[in-house]
């Protein structure tokens, strides 16, 4: 039974590994990228990165051999060991696919500003007191006529 478990777990991980098998396009491709395939090490993959820098997209797989360090032999190898894994797409479409626009994943929500806090009320204007009304005069009395 243990046998029949580990011999299920290892085929499920060998059909994973080619399920999840993306190719890779070498004209988008990062340095780690180039790297997960057989046969492309750390110095390979940064030399193919700059010569695209340097030059421009590679128009087909083949392009490859004009990468300092890869020959005609070494792409045949290359290529056996990653059938179907390297791709060159159109320079439009390589552009298209590194816009965030052509992403079908939804951009993450934003998270909302932190409210502030609330402002202090302006203290009210002491009214002004009002003004205590004159006294009227009193009337003068008449004289007497004398």
């Amino acid at each position: 039974m243990k046998f029949l478990n580990m011999a299920l777990a290892l085929v499920l991980m060998l059909f994973s590994v080619v399920t999840f098998a993306q190719a890779i396009n070498l004209n988008t491709a990062t340095a780690k990228e180039l790297e997960s395939l057989k046969g492309i090490g750390p110095a390979r993959a940064s030399a193919i990165v700059k010569y695209r820098e340097e030059h421009g997209l590679f128009e087909s797989v083949d392009d490859l051999t004009k990468v300092p360090g890869i020959k005609d032999k070494a792409l045949e190898k290359l290529l056996a060991d990653n059938k179907g894994m390297l791709t060159v797409e159109d320079a439009e479409e390589a552009e298209a696919a590194e816009t965030p626009e052509s992403s079908s994943a939804p951009d993450a929500p934003k998270t909302p500003d932190m409210p502030s806090a609330p402002k202090m009320p302006e203290m009210p204007k002491t009214p002004e007191m009002p003004k205590t009304p004159e006294m009227p005069k009193t009337p003068e009395m008449p004289k007497a006529p004398s």
